[in-house]
């Protein structure tokens, strides 16, 4: 579930569309990583709390720390399936001998047994869960691969040039003879005229076989291999429209099929009535999740102004429903007694799984409607089960269902934000009392209206504080993320999402109406003649004028703060994943020192002893940084760009005299500049104005001496080479005419060649031999990421 009133809400695929801010070197879930940390709080955790009223946490945490011992450590084990029923088969049996003992048996060592078998299920589960394991799988295979027949399973996801999306493997051709397989490949297809987008069951035959993924190539890069591996996702292709073919349509899951053809069929509805094309592509966003349309710079806006969460669809929109459906139940009369619970159980239920099925069963959505669920059983059944016990039992199941989602932002995010809501917003909405600050400046002696503008003013208060204390609370427990993977702190998120939120809420209600008003029209035409028909239509449309104007109010709001507030956004904030336990931690010993009633002082000191290891690591890490130097040479596709780093600062070469884009900025050098906390960044076009000494003896060489390194960027011939020039590294550009005897004879076989970014890969292959069997060194940064060399001593 995704109950984030102000954090940044993740879309579907969250590795193509976040700006590259989320570049930590750990990657997607990477602070998960940070393992001992994690373990050692699950433990004070255990020792701190009081397990009775909130018993099913205990057990959700043993899950959680055995399917993160996997991701840590797992890969190396053997099969566990055996091991976990045989450690069932031991709690069975001590549980049945301690039920035949005359006084209670041992229950406090029954409980421990029962969290350990817990802690090898989720073991267990991990590694059953986990593709790459199993014997047919792509990465397993004994040869090349020269056909394979796959399906769609995934989103596409639509870019300025291509169709994104996952396909899953069902069969291979090795040697000229096909054989089961599975596994699934990341794939991308030229968006050209002709070229259908990619469906949901499409059943491909595809000529060639697939890549491994490929790790980050730059410096603090987004590990995009990482996040596609918790999806069970180990290779990637690009494939040409000559290159597959479409032989059939077989869903994996025919029900999502029919809900992603419905949730299109809706999207119709929002681009019929809904004439603005901004507006049209947040009404789609708002509601169904559809996200094609949203144009970047609007996701930068929302994204500065902490409201990215708006345009995605989870819980807000789900708990939205839920209180709908809970406010008309509560208009009804004799609201008492297990039949009513029952039937308002099942009607909200219908609701909200309704919802999910006609939004595609995002997997946003689907965690909103698990967390849902559970609410309404615990109402329905009337037991007394506090809303920790629920969320914890929500999440249990859903890692039982996948345990990798342990990984997800949208999981973490979403768990820690309502966690924090539960707990803190009661307490600082407690802060002040608008209402009775309000009642208590009403007099007898008032006219009646200015009773009731006191009245009026008092209940306005007290609704945006509760708003406030809400967008707090949610903010405190998310922080540390969204440091760690958003890099920024949007100081506005507060003015954002205090008008934001509650006209997009609006908007979400009168949205919904329109899809029901233009279904009961739809079907009312059918019976009566077309000119009744056309009148009729006059309530989709009305609605729909009403639902625009909202998504642009609040859209314009949104662009006007992002205008008025331009320094609000704190951004280039570099956290490692042990600073962020630090940061949690902290924020932990705080909230115990203001609840705690005896030894507060203890709490206290050790959030400054907190704070005082968090400010140690960060002046380490400083001076570690300031006597760094590095000289980077970049992979970037088709691009010759070299970085002269020298501590937080640096100086960027596009060698081939072309700047960089802003993608290829932000995708590939932003990253590393942020893990670095770079203040100083200079771009050159080109060595002009470069403040790098070089030389030019040939055409297309390129002499350069870096902090004592000597370097030869050559994109030309070298036969016109009169005496040798020895260097320390030779980049080759742009496919240079560069022989091996040349090379050696002008900058002697002590040289090692780097293949940069512009190179095509036959002239890599090609070469690569050559310049080996010839006595080099070679690398080649397209296929092994930048090439990074420091100075001598």
């Amino acid at each position: 579930m995704r109950l984030r009133w102000n954090c940044k809400s993740l879309s579907s695929t969250p590795g193509e569309r976040l700006l590259g801010f989320r570049a930590a070197g750990l990657g997607y879930g990477g602070f998960l990583a940070a393992y001992p940390p994690v373990l050692i709080a699950i433990l004070i955790l255990s020792a701190m709390i009081h397990w009775a009223p909130v018993a099913f946490v205990r057990l959700f945490l043993a899950l959680a720390a055995g399917i993160l011992t996997y991701f840590y450590a797992g890969s190396s084990l053997p099969d566990l399936g055996w091991a976990l029923a045989g450690s069932m088969a031991l709690f069975v049996g001590v549980q049945l001998w301690a039920r035949r003992q005359p006084a209670p048996g041992p229950t406090d060592a029954a409980g421990l047994l029962a969290l350990a078998v817990l802690f090898l299920a989720g073991l267990t589960l991990t590694q059953q869960a986990t593709e790459s394991r199993q014997s047919g799988h792509l990465s397993q295979l004994p040869g090349p691969v020269e056909f394979y027949r796959a399906v769609v399973d995934d989103y596409t996801v639509a870019r300025p040039a291509t169709f994104a999306t996952t396909v899953r493997v069902s069969a291979v051709r090795i040697g000229g003879q096909w054989r089961p397989a599975l596994g699934g490949i990341r794939v991308s297809v030229p968006r050209d005229a002709g070229v259908a987008a990619p469906q949901y069951g499409d059943v491909w035959l595809v000529r060639g076989g697939p890549a491994p993924s490929k790790a980050p190539l730059n410096p603090g890069e987004f590990d995009y291999r990482r996040y596609l591996q918790y999806h069970q996702v180990y290779h990637q292709q690009f494939i040409h429209a000559d290159q597959y073919r479409r032989i059939g349509f077989r869903p994996p899951n025919y029900l999502k099929a029919v809900s992603m053809r419905a949730a299109r069929t809706l999207d119709g509805v929002f681009r019929h009535y809904v004439r603005a094309r901004r507006e049209y592509a947040l009404a789609s966003a708002l509601v169904l999740g559809i996200k094609d349309d949203v144009d970047q710079d609007t996701k930068q806006v929302y994204a500065n102004t902490g409201t990215t969460h708006i345009m995605a669809v989870s819980g807000l929109q789900v708990g939205l429903l839920f209180g709908a459906v809970t406010w008309l139940l509560g208009l009804l009369p004799g609201r008492r007694g297990w039949l009513f619970r029952l039937v308002a159980a099942g009607l909200g239920l219908a609701v909200i799984w309704a919802y999910a099925f006609l939004t595609g069963l995002s997997a946003s959505v689907l965690r909103a409607a698990v967390m849902f669920t559970f609410v309404i059983l615990a109402r329905a059944t009337g037991r007394q089960s506090t809303m920790y016990n629920t969320l914890a039992v929500a999440a249990f199941v859903l890692l039982c269902y996948d345990p990798y989602l342990l990984a997800d932002v949208g999981f973490q995010l979403s768990f820690l934000a309502v966690l924090s809501i539960v707990y803190l917003q009661p307490r600082i909405a407690r802060w002040l009392d608008f209402r009775e600050s309000a009642y208590a400046r009403i007099r007898p002696w008032q006219p009646a209206a200015v009773q009731r503008l006191w009245r009026a003013l008092g209940w306005a208060g007290e609704k945006i504080w509760q708003a406030t204390a809400l967008s707090l609370a949610a903010q405190v427990a998310t922080f540390p993320l969204g440091l760690f993977y958003f890099h920024q702190f949007p100081l506005s998120f507060l003015a954002s999402n205090l008008v934001a939120v509650p006209i997009s809420s609006g908007a979400v209600y009168v949205g919904l109406t329109l899809l029901v008003a233009k279904g009961l029209v739809a079907l009312l035409s059918l019976a009566v003649p077309a000119a009744v028909g056309r009148v009729l239509d006059y309530l989709p449309q009305s609605i729909a004028f009403v639902f625009e104007t909202l998504i642009r109010w609040f859209n314009d709001y949104i662009f006007w703060i992002g205008r008025q507030m331009p320094g609000a956004l704190i951004s280039g904030i570099h956290v490692t994943a042990p600073q962020v336990w630090l940061i949690g931690a902290t924020i932990l010993a705080l909230l115990t020192f203001l609840a705690v009633r005896r030894r507060k002082l203890v709490w206290l000191g050790v959030a400054c002893a907190l704070m005082g290891l968090y400010g140690g690591s960060r002046v380490w890490a400083a001076r570690a940084l300031t006597t760094d130097e590095q000289l980077v040479i970049y992979s970037i596709p088709r691009r010759s760009v070299v970085g002269f780093w020298q501590g937080a600062a640096a100086h960027v070469v596009t060698v081939d005299s072309l700047p960089l884009s802003e993608t290829e900025r932000t995708y590939r050098l932003v990253p590393g500049i942020i893990q670095r906390e770079a203040r100083r960044v200079l771009y050159h076009v080109g060595w002009q104005q470069a403040p790098i000494p070089t030389a030019q003896p040939l055409p297309g060489v390129v002499l350069a001496v870096w902090r004592g390194q000597r370097l030869a960027f050559v994109s030309g011939r070298l036969d016109g080479a009169r005496q040798p020039q020895p260097v320390e590294l030779v980049i080759l550009r742009r496919n240079a005419r560069a022989y091996a005897a040349e090379l050696a004879a002008v900058f002697g076989t002590k040289a090692r060649v780097i293949f940069d970014s512009s190179c095509k890969s036959w002239y890599v292959t090609r070469q690569d031999s050559a310049l080996q069997k010839a006595g080099f060194q070679t690398y080649d940064v397209t296929a092994r990421g930048a090439f990074i060399v420091r100075p001598r001593p």
